[in-house]
């Protein structure tokens, strides 16, 4: 049993498996996407080939949409050659329940991969040919907080994105700048409108997209590259549109296990694949059964019936902005993001297992009901009480999951300011002050703990990626474990940075209390547990 088109054709082999097959013609339907594409989507890992493929894949099979999603990677090209290629384009999901049920369905609408790779001309050309074509109604995006970031904690150009907009569209490599590079094709065909829809966790995520877009057109067009017609077609919303959404749904590394039950199953060639850029990825998806996504209904080109996917929401911008605050700032990533210090440095291996300690479970209680439930607006749509319920209760405690600590730790840098930030900034406007919040102060003394590598003895472990662990490092030289006079104000350029959280922490009477339960952490063995002992009763 081969997950490829010509394996497919023994039907009874996955049925005996308990693997269900596409319903349609998956061959045929990738001939019609390759001609005229209506979907193509940026960021082809783990969270779109089981969420956004498993929508499509329903919209398909229940005669809701004739064509796939064309499927484009800006970041790591292993994933094409090594998971998309050699199966052709096709996914293996499994969802995994809290009661040790599996459900296991191929996917077929992923119909075709395409590096986004202005050296290679073959791919570029092709990136162009599908960008001009009238037919394409929308672009969508899982690329994370940091694949729309251009600037550096100093409000500064990263390297490659002033290499992006010194050197012009055709030899873009950072995504945004391919994103850009691709609407100027497309404008120069005669400007057909498009949506572009950003489906990552990001506070605004369709108005950090848009002015990134906008940002690198402006760029281009001083330096002669681009008309302004250009960025005028790209900034009139009637014709580029760019959706806010919201998107939930818990989607942990490929399961060693999962891989060896499938391979028992008959499934060949199901191995976990470590690219060269550390991406964990399979030929198999497994995530959880529950998932969300509300998006802003403006596409200026027509649209599929989005609607009609499982756990779909198609509405006005200010509902998704309240449901994406709800979940991103108050319900959901916020306790996240404030357990998983605590859980790499408490030595929690899989994330499931941290929150049945009695102090972690005190403080996701904390940071989620009693901090941010109280200052979260009801979208309506979504009830954040019985969001949160079902996060704490049914899906972050699923052992099955086996999502890891390291892997809900990475990137933290780019996510603290949006997760704990609005939060903060909504206590202000409410009480005049941030000064009586505990678990949110904990979680940011806990993330700079956590960056000093070292365990709650003192040990050192591996950090997750994060692209900002070097500068923090910097500006965190010279403490020492054991020696909390070393802090100095050591911390104090990072909580007055208002890049990172918003605001300063100072002036709304954090910094000051952060500061002293970090030195106390860093005081001996034993010191991150006694303090969330201490400051959680």
């Amino acid at each position: 049993m081969q997950l490829t088109y010509k394996g497919l054709a023994d039907v009874e082999a996955w049925k005996r498996a308990g693997i269900a097959l596409p319903t349609y013609d998956f061959q045929a339907l990738a001939d019609r996407t390759r001609k005229n594409p209506l979907w193509v989507h940026f960021g082809i890992g783990n969270i779109f080939r089981f969420f956004i493929g498993g929508i499509a894949d329903k919209l398909i099979s229940d005669g809701d949409m004739d064509r796939g999603i064309t499927c484009v990677e800006t970041f790591d090209y292993d994933v094409v050659d090594k998971i998309y290629e050699p199966f052709d384009n096709l996914a293996l999901s499994v969802t995994l329940y809290g009661d040790g049920r599996t459900d296991k369905r191929v996917l077929a609408p992923l119909t075709e991969a395409v590096k986004a790779q202005s050296s290679d001309s073959k791919a570029w050309s092709r990136l162009k040919e599908i960008f001009t074509s009238p037919s394409l109604q929308l672009v969508s995006f899982t690329i994370t907080e940091k694949g729309y970031a251009l600037h550096n904690l100093e409000g500064k150009y990263f390297p490659f994105v002033q290499a992006d907009i010194d050197n012009g569209p055709d030899k873009s490599v950072g995504a945004m700048a391919v994103v850009a590079a691709m609407l100027f094709e497309r404008f120069k065909a005669g400007a057909k409108p498009l949506a572009l829809v950003s489906m990552d966790n990001v506070s605004q995520n369709g108005k950090k997209l848009r002015e990134s877009v906008i940002d690198m057109s402006q760029k281009w067009c001083e330096k002669g590259f681009v008309s302004s017609e250009f960025v005028n077609y790209v900034s009139d919303e009637k014709r580029v549109s760019f959706p806010w959404s919201m998107i939930d749904k818990i989607t942990p590394r490929p399961s060693e296990s999962v891989a060896k039950s499938l391979e028992e199953a008959g499934v060949e060639n199901m191995q976990v694949v470590i690219t060269s850029k550390k991406t964990y990825i399979a030929p198999f998806v497994n995530a959880e059964a529950p998932q969300y996504l509300v998006i802003e209904d403006n596409f200026p080109n027509g649209r599929p019936a989005l609607e009609k996917g499982r756990g779909v929401y198609m509405t006005d911008r200010n509902t998704v902005n309240l449901s994406e605050r709800m979940k991103v700032t108050a319900c959901l990533n916020p306790i996240h993001t404030a357990l998983a210090s605590y859980a790499c440095m408490l030595n929690y291996e899989m994330f499931a297992d941290c929150v049945k300690d009695p102090e972690l479970a005190k403080l996701a209680h904390v940071v989620g009901y009693d901090e941010g439930l109280p200052v979260v607006e009801d979208p309506k749509i979504l009830s954040p009480k019985d969001f949160i319920d079902e996060f704490i209760n049914v899906r972050v405690c699923n052992s099955y999951l086996g999502d890891t600590s390291a892997r809900i730790a990475v990137d933290m840098s780019q996510m603290v300011g949006i997760r704990f930030g609005e939060t903060i900034k909504a206590h202000v406007a409410r009480y005049g002050t941030a000064e009586k919040l505990v678990g949110i102060p904990l979680a940011i003394a806990g993330w700079l703990r956590y960056l000093l590598a070292l365990d709650n003895d003192g040990k050192a472990f591996e950090l997750s990626p994060d692209p900002m662990i070097p500068e923090l490092q910097k500006q965190l030289a010279g403490i020492e474990f054991g020696k909390p006079d070393s802090v100095g104000e050591k911390l104090q350029p990072i909580l007055k940075n208002k890049h990172i959280f918003g605001v300063d922490l100072y002036e709304v009477g954090l910094g000051s209390k952060i500061e002293n339960m970090f030195r106390e952490e860093i005081s001996g063995a034993g010191a991150v547990r006694a303090v969330l002992k201490k400051y959680l009763g």
